[in-house]
């Protein structure tokens, strides 16, 4: 068993917290501590299920608690975006590593079936 920290789909999901703490900095003040702030708890709560699963035997339950951590930065990128508090450009990269994250959970979650 890999540690969790040489898991591919931890360190994709590093790599998204650290963007989005650089991003969030640009908020403005409104957003920034409100929905920024809930962005950023949401990926350290995912990068913990990540860890969690890593090391439990039983993994469904962190792997689903994953997903719907996953599910919910989605939702949280699409109104920063339609709040216009990240650029187009910006959403495009940080959906498409946070889909390379749910393919990896998916995967994750399957081979554990």
């Amino acid at each position: 068993m890999a540690t969790y920290h040489q898991l591919p789909v931890y360190k994709v999901t590093y790599d998204l917290l650290v963007e989005l703490f650089h991003t969030v900095g640009n908020f403005t003040k409104e957003h920034k501590y409100t929905l920024g702030e809930r962005l950023k708890k949401e990926v350290m709560e995912l990068m913990v299920n990540i860890y969690r699963a890593n090391i439990r035997q039983d993994k469904k339950p962190f792997l689903a608690t994953a997903r719907e951590n996953v599910e919910i930065i989605r939702l949280f990128l699409r109104l920063c975006k339609d709040l216009k508090q990240i650029t187009l450009k910006k959403f495009i990269f940080l959906n498409e590593t946070i889909e390379s994250v749910s393919k990896q959970i998916y995967a994750w979650e399957k081979s554990t079936k």
